[in-house]
């Protein structure tokens, strides 16, 4: 049977009466601190590879101060998301959010737009960690970017809690090495070694600041992305979540301080030892930059080369939690198709981790690592102008609705984010213009898919439609 929403442009229908009872998660597996952890997780990969392509635009100035714009686009949408994530929390995120502000089509292009980051994301991080195998072993390649789908998403489908767990000690791993490259090579730090690229003198604005000019600030923007590249897939965990009013505000904000520090610490220490020209197209630019001074066959490269890998790997492994999570909070509304959200003995969406596991494979045999970083970037900043966006009608909408946390500075925080998720969204198409028009490609697919089909087969027993339902019930009562 199909009913006709009242007021909208979509139709649901009846389901059998265990359809929830096949997609279930595991509930109170993470508390702030494990969720925390996961942030981190989501993103260190970035500090071990991937942010140094940005010197090759922007030179050291170009990169730093896009580093310092995205910083404050991430700190104001994460306060935003703080606030979102305690208010709205179910497994579908951003989705969840933009649902309840903008209606299906709102949800639906956010869902969406965090799908294409998160599908994408692991390719390049598993093209990286094929650099840093290549460091160790001599041989990279197909081989190893397939044993990491299979080892990790296998790992995946043993449970949520036991995932997360696994995650936080390869998080605490990488962490280490970080703290063990920092630490072996601040004394050997020398400013002048930031500004060795050479100078475009038919730039404008170039300098030794800006060896391309005032445009490799742009082009140096995904980049800088890079390093804090979805931290906002933390409220994807919020169903697994014990408190997650609570929980979620504090493990999103814990999570986005340690990574401004982190990347603080890499954005200067690899290029102030090793130089920018060297670092910029360095596949593992820590451990490149531990050789310069210590040489290639010393103890200290290698231990980082060896445990960064669980930098990468730490990543790689959350981000296929979080691209899960999104695939199974929209088939399970309907969005997507219907058998991807249903779940295993163990509680873990199997379909939603083994398919975009296959497309992902997929794109890592291109090799091309920075084109895949591009393509991410494509889908995040869609996603976070959106967010905000939606955190900014729900203030005026819904003025009155449960805050456990509010955003300090309120609209205008998460308005800062929106007009820098903006620029960002711009700085794709500078970058690469033919990685941007793939993306684009894959989103209008899915679009596509939304307004011809699944439309019309939305399901409104699920926690997005029925707060929907809810909200429009009281609309109506009022």
């Amino acid at each position: 049977m199909v009913e006709q929403s009242k007021n909208s442009t979509v139709e649901y229908e009846n389901v059998e009466k265990d359809y929830l009872q096949k997609r279930q998660l595991k509930k109170g597996v993470a508390g702030w601190i494990l969720l925390a952890s996961l942030g981190v997780s989501y993103v260190i990969s970035g500090d071990f590879a991937g942010w140094n392509f940005g010197f090759a635009g922007g030179g050291f100035g170009g990169m730093l101060i896009a580093t310092i714009i995205m910083a404050l686009m991430y700190a104001c949408m994460v306060f935003g998301l703080a606030e979102l994530s305690a208010s709205l929390p179910t497994a579908g995120g951003g989705y969840s959010f933009a649902r309840r502000a903008m209606g299906p089509w709102g949800g639906f292009l956010t869902g969406t737009a965090v799908l294409l980051e998160y599908s994408i994301a692991p390719a390049a991080i598993a093209i990286f960690i094929g650099a840093y195998v290549n460091e160790i072993f001599g041989f990279n390649g197909p081989m190893v970017y397939a044993a990491c789908y299979l080892i990790f998403v296998a790992i995946h489908l043993f449970g949520a809690g036991e995932a997360l767990k696994v995650m936080m000690v390869i998080t605490a791993i990488a962490v280490i090495a970080l703290l063990v490259f920092s630490f072996t090579l601040i004394p050997h730090f020398d400013g002048s070694n930031l500004f060795d690229i050479e100078v475009n003198q038919q730039a404008v604005g170039a300098s030794t600041f800006l060896p391309q000019g005032y445009l490799g600030i742009w082009t140096a923007l995904p980049f800088a992305m890079w390093l804090f590249l979805a931290v906002e897939g933390v409220p994807l965990a919020a169903e697994e979540t014990g408190n997650p009013s609570k929980d979620m505000p504090k493990g999103i904000i814990a999570a986005m301080a340690i990574l401004l520090v982190f990347a603080a610490l890499v954005l200067f220490i690899a290029p102030g030892v090793a130089g920018s020209e060297l670092m910029k197209d360095h596949g593992a630019p820590l451990v490149g930059a531990l050789q310069v001074i210590y040489g290639q066959q010393s103890l200290i490269p290698k231990f980082v080369n060896i445990v960064g890998l669980f930098g990468l790997i730490a990543s790689f492994f959350s981000i296929i939690y979080g691209y899960s999570r999104q695939v199974f909070a929209l088939s399970r509304a309907g969005y997507l198709p219907r058998f991807l959200s249903v779940t295993n003995r163990h509680k873990v969406p199997t379909y939603a981790l083994v398919i975009p596991g296959i497309i992902g494979f997929l794109l890592s045999l291109t090799g091309e690592g920075d084109l895949m970083i591009t393509m991410a970037v494509f889908g995040a900043t869609i996603s976070y102008a959106l967010m905000m966006l939606s955190h900014i009608i729900l203030r005026i909408k819904e003025p009155d609705m449960a805050r456990p946390f509010r955003t300090p500075g309120g609209v205008i925080t998460t308005g800062i984010a929106l007009v820098l998720s903006v620029v960002a969204f711009i700085s794709t198409f500078f970058v690469s213009l033919y990685a941007a028009m793939w993306s684009a490609v894959f989103y209008a697919i899915l679009v596509g898919y939304f307004a011809f089909y699944s439309r019309h087969h939305l399901v409104a027993s699920v926690p997005e439609e029925e707060f929907a339902a809810i909200k429009q019930a009281e609309n109506d009562l009022g």
